[in-house]
This record gives structure tokens, C-alpha cells and sequence, in this order.
């Protein structure tokens, strides 16, 4: 059971996660300023505006989709935060932003516009898990497991409806394949680095 007690309150385990909020929150309320700018638009990101593959990220369909997001990202912050520091966690976010952001663009061209958190919230989620197993926590390997059930269920038989409706959009379930991907692909290089730095 989660105790405020025990939530990782420390600065290195929470301060990017304010940040990340702070931005969402922010991008959201002066959504018709920066969206245009913003967004991952493929035909634009075919053009050369490449930012868009990360800053489409911190956008939301409505304000449903952003407290989801947000929410999501205090509750993997509460269950993992003890794992995350400044440097680990800002690679973490921007090598799942990018893994999903790639792979939308390379394997979904039909997908023309993509916002939100849920791609890269995947990737946090697979982080985490694994961090749990490699701290020999029983949980981490139900997590782990269960992230990738998920996962495979809404490649198989698609989005929930209700979730669609609820954010005002499709939901984009080949960006949870692809977050999910780069957190994995993260988290055996970071696991790789610390093994190799407790050798030399």
C-alpha cells in the first residue's frame, strides 16, 4: 500500500516529474497558440520539422486526455520514483518519446496527427518494471508481464471505447507498442552501463 511516507518526495526523484506537468499543463492551456507549432504533424515532420517527433508529446486531445496522462504519470512516479534521477529519467523520457514518434512515422503512415503522454508513459512503465525485477522485487515481473499482455491485447482487439470516447480521439495503440519498446530498449543499455561501471 502506498504511504506519503514512503513516496520518493526527494528533488532528484520528483522534480521532472513537476516539470513534465508543469509543461503539459502549460501546452494545454495555450493549446491554440502552440499546437500548430507543435504537434506531430507527419506531412510537416516529412518537411523537415523534426521537433514535432518530441514536442507532440506534452499536447492532449481535451482535458480528460491530459488529467489521464497526468495522473498516469504521478502513479508510476509514486510506484517507481525511487529509481529515477535527473539523468536517468530525462533519457528515459526522450528515447520513448523518440522510439514512439519513430515508429508511428515509420510503421503507421496513416496516422497523420499524434498527442499525448500514453507512448512514453509505456516506456516509463517497462522501465520501472524492470528496475523492480533487477531489485529483486516479486511485483516487478507481474508488471512487466502484465504491460506487455496489454499491449498485445490492443494490437489484437484494439482500443477501448470508452477510453476513445472519453479523450475525444482514437486512441493511438501502436504509439503504447512503441513507448513500451523504448523503455525496454533504454533500460537494457542503462542496466548494461551499470554493470559495466561496477567492473571497471
Amino acid at each position: 500500500m502506498l504511504k506519503i511516507a514512503n513516496l520518493p518526495l526527494a528533488r532528484q526523484h520528483s522534480l521532472l516529474i513537476i516539470v513534465i506537468c508543469l509543461i503539459s499543463s502549460l501546452a494545454f492551456i495555450f493549446d491554440k497558440q502552440v499546437s500548430q507549432l507543435l504537434v506531430y504533424n507527419r506531412e510537416l515532420i516529412s518537411q523537415g520539422e523534426f521537433w514535432r517527433l518530441f514536442t507532440g508529446h506534452f499536447l492532449h486531445t481535451n482535458g480528460y486526455h491530459l488529467l489521464l496522462n497526468l495522473l498516469a504519470i504521478i502513479l508510476l512516479w509514486a510506484l517507481h520514483g525511487q529509481f529515477y534521477h535527473y539523468l536517468n529519467y530525462t533519457s528515459l523520457f526522450i528515447v520513448s518519446a523518440l522510439t514512439t514518434s519513430y515508429g508511428l512515422y515509420t510503421f503507421s503512415p496513416d496516422l497523420q496527427q499524434y498527442v499525448g503522454l500514453s507512448g512514453v508513459l509505456h516506456g516509463v512503465f517497462v522501465f520501472g518494471a524492470i528496475m523492480d525485477i533487477t531489485n529483486k522485487e516479486k511485483t516487478g515481473y507481474l508488471l512487466f508481464i502484465g504491460v506487455w499482455l496489454k499491449i498485445a491485447h490492443e494490437q489484437y482487439n484494439g482500443a477501448s471505447n470508452e477510453i476513445a470516447e472519453l479523450i475525444g480521439a482514437n486512441v493511438a495503440i501502436d504509439a503504447h507498442l512503441w513507448g513500451a519498446v523504448g523503455g525496454l530498449l533504454f533500460s537494457l543499455c542503462y542496466l548494461s552501463y551499470q554493470l559495466f561501471r561496477k567492473k571497471s
